[in-house]
């Protein structure tokens, strides 16, 4: 694998010899993400400079940066240093947000559009789900004081414990915070997904009350890796840069260490809904990514990207029975269904699932329920796929194979 020489994120990138400190912010990025974020992350060998159309590195004071992180698949995001410790960190969605060194005095002069953050960053609001892993993952579930999910919805050992012992309190979901729960807890910054766009009058209502927010758009990344990359964020955020890189690390060696040649193995990986419908990711999305680098072949690749609003498309069973009946390995998505625990299970959805190649061949395989929750175990969880589409025998921890 080839090292980029400097990667600078952008979910719609452009191409330059030198790094511009006045690429535009608007908010319209995050909508050209998915049709360019692919091809940019995918260029590892590239020696120009990939600057993200939202990168703005100008603070408005005449500051300049003195470097930028590179990146190596995250396209949604940047973060740049400053003397004295000062840091900018961009999204896609245009957000830009400053993180001011403990001591440090907010600098003079900046623009009105950047969220001022004090270090230690601390005090968080966590709403957006995929995130919780990564600072588990840096050791930092104490700098979250309230959860947007419940603990009956957390399958991250460490974030039911801290619940349970009452080091994070559940606030209300994205839709329906406890304003007065958030104030009590001195709440500093409120960390959301994407879904909060869906409520704009919420973010006006934190942001009126004095609690910035950002938006994780880690879910707009194309690459799955990307998507771990963004433990990096999170570590500059927290000035634990080196320990982010080393977390990263462990994950693209995960995946450089299995042989992901193309077997010309079919997969189908899927739940069925309580209307007995098959519920299908789309392609290109980064499952089935995560399934092609780990040498399988997406069986409901025809299928088109534009068919439906969301990153799965329903299938009535006849239509699901023509297109998936001689898949070779079937991966059933337990995540979402998790009443699949053996095959005879699995039948019971739908007895035409027994004439399925994969289901007579007995490639049968359910994932863990804990998969979606666990975006810093990405290369873990391609080298599973790697052991259930080559039938390597390797031990797997998010996919288990039904008897």
């Amino acid at each position: 694998m080839a090292a980029v020489a400097l990667f600078v994120a952008g979910c719609s990138p452009t191409s330059v010899g030198a790094i511009s400190s006045s690429a535009s912010t608007s908010a319209s990025a995050g909508a050209a993400a998915s049709a360019s974020a692919g091809a940019v992350a995918s260029e590892e060998s590239a020696t120009t400079v990939q600057v993200a159309d939202f990168h703005n590195a100008d603070l408005g004071n005449g500051w300049q940066p003195e470097r930028t992180m590179p990146l190596q698949y995250a396209t949604c995001f940047s973060v740049d240093y400053y003397a004295g410790g000062y840091k900018l960190f961009c999204l896609s969605d245009g957000g830009r947000y400053l993180t001011v060194p403990e001591g440090a005095q907010v600098p003079q002069g900046i623009d009105d559009d950047i969220v001022v953050v004090q270090q230690p960053l601390g005090d968080i609001y966590l709403v957006a789900s995929d995130t919780m892993c990564l600072f588990d993952a840096l050791d930092a579930l104490d700098r979250i004081t309230v959860s947007g999910i419940s603990k009956e919805n957390w399958h991250i050992p460490s974030a039911v414990q801290a619940m349970d012992a009452g080091t994070i309190a559940y606030g209300g979901k994205y839709s329906a915070p406890d304003y007065e729960l958030l104030l009590g807890k001195q709440v500093r910054l409120a960390i959301e997904s994407t879904m909060i766009n869906h409520t704009p009058e919420v973010r006006d209502k934190l942001e009126e009350v004095g609690i910035p927010v950002l938006v994780e758009m880690s879910s707009y990344e194309s690459e799955p890796l990307g998507r771990t990359e963004w433990v990096k964020f999170y570590g500059a955020m927290m000035n634990e840069e080196d320990r982010a890189q080393a977390l990263f690390d462990e994950q693209v060696a995960q995946v450089a260490g299995i042989d992901n040649t193309d077997t010309g193995k079919r997969v189908a990986f899927f739940y069925i809904n309580s209307n007995g419908a098959a519920v299908v990711r789309k392609p290109g999305d980064y499952v089935t990514k995560m399934l092609d680098q780990a040498g399988g072949s997406y069986i409901f690749d025809s299928l088109d990207e534009a068919e439906g609003s969301t990153s799965s498309v329903t299938l009535e069973m006849e239509r699901f029975y023509a297109m998936a009946k001689d898949a070779d390995v079937i991966i059933y998505n337990s995540s979402i269904d998790s009443s699949v625990a053996s095959a005879d299970d699995l039948l019971r959805k739908n007895p035409l699932l027994a004439d399925f190649k994969a289901v007579q061949d007995g490639n049968l395989w359910i994932t863990d329920q804990n998969m979606y929750q666990q975006m810093m175990q990405t290369g873990r969880i391609i080298a599973d796929f790697n052991a259930a589409v080559t039938g390597s025998g390797a031990p797997t921890t998010y996919v288990h194979k039904l008897g």
